[in-house]
């Protein structure tokens, strides 16, 4: 038996993303490097993305500077929905853990 949820999901990478972006608008580059490990380089672009279709990131693109070789930088930041989101599943866990402890 399976329940489907119209309630937005929220992974463990994505939390950590949401949590990251919440002080600053970053690349993905610097989110892996700010992440301690817990966010991959071969996964943050993926991860970016399918946040970006949740509704939970927005994103920019830097304007290349004349002469400019490569790709322009991608800042992401959470959009209002994705903040609301992170707070509730931080609010979820809490809950979760302190009905865990009172039930020791």
């Amino acid at each position: 038996y399976t329940v489907k949820s119209s309630l937005p999901t929220l992974s463990s990478i994505e939390g950590v993303i949401l949590d990251l972006l919440s002080s600053d608008e970053l690349i993905g580059l610097q989110l892996v490097e700010r992440s301690g490990g817990r966010v991959k380089r071969g996964s943050v672009y993926v991860t970016l993305g399918r946040m970006g279709q949740k509704g939970y990131v927005e994103s920019r693109t830097e304007p290349l500077s004349a002469g400019a070789v490569g790709l322009p930088r991608r800042y992401s930041r959470p959009t209002a929905f994705g903040r609301r989101v992170l707070d509730a599943s931080t609010l979820a866990a809490l809950a979760f853990a302190n009905r865990m402890a009172r039930e020791r």
